[in-house]
């Protein structure tokens, strides 16, 4: 259990901004940031991070809330797991009671599969530097490689041992589960005639490369043999599980997230030994695809830290053309591509190893073509002086120019590849069309195909707006914002006039909003309806009483974690139309710390009028059917339809 003073520690040290800034682009949008949602497939920014409120919201899942609801909806941490992270993040001494065998065995499915995870690579990792056979083997193929010590630690490199059973005995031994080794892929469980199992390693006698999360939580594994057994694959990877799926995983991202982020570019590689040797000679924006299929997840992945990659290819790859279809792939994602290939008989971990820093920077500078370049004179080599090759290339070439979103885009590559190939824009133009024609076909066929033959749809009801819950939720808003602030505020007292008439007579007061708006509902009695309001309700109300200096951080992290994204969508509510940039329309929304008090008065009088008619409706009701005499309440229906009136001409509203 980690203690109180920790996790505020945390909640007063970790700056929302910041932590985000780690999983997706951030840039500025007035006093707030914004970028494109980690959560759904956009290609325009609907992410809003506010640094003030210290909150965010996505607008195009509806998700939100503090700097740790993002982790454990971003990473699927628990609550103790993100605070750890934070922590970690922020130098903070986690103060925490120690977690027992009973603890561990307690913990759900994917916490356990974390866990021994993070048990393997502290143990491959200590059987490399503590052991012979680690420190022989392993550690010197490391320094072969040219890695440095540091690096080695970096990336949390090790050795499991040539031994079928060492890893397993181990970590069984130190109380972790045989179904959760198994689950992770770690240790192979066969059946034995006679109904015993057997279990032994998966990666005995391997040199061993965690996968980390972007957040740097193991996944998995890579195990790389180094005898020459025909018999064994050379690299083999942890199995998919719940925690570890290849095709949304790209090796070093953890490493290389920040420099993607500022170098604002990505170099994209095969091997996990080209992202080790080029982050060690300094090019830390590198990520590789670990020997998968480049996947329209993994390209996502990338385009929340930058919108532009750059493919490095082997000098002699051999299936070069085939690594095309992976630019055609990022294309669809609405990215920038260049590619870039090495000398005959090098790739990016020898190059790295065998040149300087600033001739490596030099050569990705000068080598990195536009993806049209690059193809077109790789294409036009293979088709020379044949007509039907060459028209097969230009083919292929708009083809790929085709799975750009861009139009204007669209258009100037069509205009490149006009030249290069020296051919009309007309006939390109024309090809294009049949292509996107095609596809245009081919997509309403696969649409009728899913419609039912028939089906009869029914248009939408049209929803009402529920004005208790409208109110009440600008009630929340209210004290989350202005809670602290002094007003003057018009208090209405009901009196008599000389005529006898019921006239609502104006009072200046001066208090805190929160302060108003708890003595208001107070003499109404009222009582809010919806619970998880009711509950942020009182909890801010005794915030407010409580703290002078309040502070939506350590207020947010005194709530439920399941109420914390419904607070952040009530304050980032009004963020969003800063998306629309409404200023370059000249269109300029009023700001609401205008009119706090006009806002606090018109909110209480709209509740207010709400319960009256609300009241009149029951009071009506209860007269319906009945013989008696019902004067007492219909002389309540009229004294409540005359307040009303009152409430509605204070609220410029007439009734008819």
């Amino acid at each position: 259990m980690i203690t109180k003073n920790t996790i505020d520690q945390v909640y007063e040290t970790a700056r929302v901004e910041e932590v985000i800034g780690d999983f997706v682009q951030l840039k500025k949008s007035g006093s707030n940031f914004k970028g494109l949602s980690p959560f759904t497939d956009e290609r325009t920014p609907s992410f809003m991070v506010s640094p003030v409120k210290q909150i965010w919201k996505d607008f195009s899942s509806g998700k939100g809330g503090n700097v740790v609801a993002f982790l454990m909806e971003h990473e699927h941490f628990t609550y103790p797991e993100a605070i750890k992270y934070l922590a970690k993040k922020y130098n903070i001494e986690v103060e925490e009671t120690e977690q027992t065998n009973e603890d561990k065995e307690k913990a759900n499915e994917r916490e356990s599969m974390y866990l021994v995870s993070e048990y393997a690579q502290k143990y491959f990792s200590k059987t490399l530097w503590t052991t012979e056979p680690g420190k022989a083997i392993g550690l010197t193929y490391f320094k072969e490689r040219g890695f440095t010590d540091e690096t080695i630690k970096k990336f949390g490199l090790g050795y499991s041992l040539d031994q079928w059973e060492a890893f397993t005995q181990n970590a069984l031994g130190e109380g972790y589960q045989l179904e959760f080794l198994e689950k992770t892929g770690l240790t192979i469980v066969k059946e034995q005639a006679g109904g015993a199992n057997r279990q032994f390693d998966r990666f005995k006698g391997r040199v061993m490369f965690p996968i980390h999360s972007m957040s740097g939580r193991v996944l998995g594994f890579g195990g790389r043999i180094l005898t020459n057994d025909k018999k064994a694959a050379k690299y083999l990877n942890s199995p998919e599980s719940e925690i570890y799926h290849k095709s949304k995983v790209l090796y070093g991202i953890y490493f290389a997230k920040q420099a993607i982020a500022k170098e604002d570019n990505c170099y994209l590689v095969e091997g996990y030994t080209d992202v080790i040797q080029m982050n060690q000679s300094g090019v830390e924006n590198v990520v590789a695809s670990s020997g998968t299929a480049l996947t329209p997840e993994q390209i996502r992945l990338i385009n929340r830290l930058t919108n532009n990659i750059t493919v490095l290819f082997d000098g002699d790859a051999a299936g070069l053309r085939a690594s095309l279809r992976g630019i055609d792939l990022i294309l669809e994602q609405g990215m920038n591509v260049k590619v870039c290939t090495f000398p005959e008989g090098e790739d990016p971990d020898s190059f790295a190893k065998n040149n300087s820093y600033e001739d490596l920077v030099l050569y990705l500078e000068e080598n990195s073509k536009d993806f049209i370049q690059f193809k077109t004179s790789l294409l036009a080599k293979e088709a020379a002086n044949d007509p039907i090759k060459r028209a097969d290339t230009v083919r292929d070439i708009v083809n790929s120019i085709s799975k750009i979103p861009d139009r204007i885009k669209k258009e100037i590559y069509i205009q490149e590849c006009a030249k290069m190939m020296d051919i009309s824009e007309e006939v390109l133009y024309n090809t294009l069309a049949q292509i996107d024609k095609k596809e245009f076909a081919n997509a309403q066929k696969i649409k009728k195909q899913k419609q039912k033959a028939f089906e009869v749809v029914k248009p939408d009801p049209v929803e009402k707006v529920d004005v208790q819950y409208e109110m009440e939720r600008k009630i929340i808003e209210m004290l989350l914002l202005y809670g602290n602030q002094k007003q003057e505020f018009e208090d209405l007292v009901l009196k008599e006039n000389e005529e006898g008439e019921l006239v609502l007579e104006p009072e200046i007061v001066e208090a805190k909003v929160y302060e108003k708006v708890y003595l208001d509902l107070q003499e109404d009695e009222i009582e809010l309806t919806n619970e998880q309001f009711r509950t942020i309700y009182y909890t801010l109300i005794e915030d407010l009483n409580e703290n002078e200096e309040f502070s939506i951080n350590a207020f947010l992290s005194k709530l439920d974690q399941k109420i914390v994204p419904e607070v952040s969508s009530i304050l980032m509510e009004e963020e969003q139309y800063v998306l629309h940039n409404w200023e370059r329309k000249d269109i300029y929304p009023k700001e609401k710390q205008h009119g706090v008090a006009q806002l606090v008065d018109e909110t209480i009088l709209t509740l207010r009028c709400n319960l009256i008619k609300n009241r009149i409706k029951k009071l009506q009701q209860n007269t319906e059917g009945q013989n008696g005499d019902n004067s007492e309440v219909l002389e309540e229906i009229v004294n409540y339809l005359q307040l009303n009136k009152l409430l509605n001409a204070k609220l410029n509203r007439v009734l008819s």
